[in-house]
């Protein structure tokens, strides 16, 4: 017999705030962190999934759901700025005078834009894999 709210089955939507999913994101294109969007047992029907940075040495099984932030994208979402791209962009137009700071500017610039148009990108369903098995789910973003 399973424990009450100890089965991720049940599991029929997740709820999350588009700043989690930015950040989650964010964290995995730009550093070595895994940083994913955490569901925590109690599980029922309706579920918050919260920004989670995992540690290398998580030792004990809390039984958390852990979702992969890019399993929450849609295919069109925006890949994140990269420097260089933003340089050649600088770089390719004839109307502007390449400096350092007008690259870090722009490069700023760019990086704020992705973040705001990220949440836009965020599905309404996705399968959920847990240790008991794979659920489709609802998103909903909170805010």
């Amino acid at each position: 017999m399973v424990p009450a709210g100890s089965d991720p089955t049940d599991i029929r939507s997740i709820a999350v705030s588009a700043e989690d999913v930015v950040a989650a994101v964010e964290t995995a294109r730009t550093s070595d962190r895994e940083a994913v969007l955490r569901v925590t047992p109690p599980f029922s029907g309706r579920m918050r999934a919260r920004l989670h940075v995992r540690l290398r040495d998580e030792s004990t099984d809390t039984g958390a759901v852990h979702v992969d932030p890019e399993q929450l994208l849609t295919a069109d979402a925006p890949v994140y700025p990269r420097p260089a791209e933003t340089e050649d962009r600088l770089r390719a137009d004839p109307e502007t005078t390449y400096t350092v700071e007008r690259h870090r500017t722009r490069h700023e610039k760019a990086v704020e834009e992705w973040r705001a148009s990220l949440g836009d990108h965020i599905r309404d369903r996705m399968t959920l894999d847990t240790a008991a098995g794979s659920v489709p789910v609802d998103v909903y973003v909170l805010g």
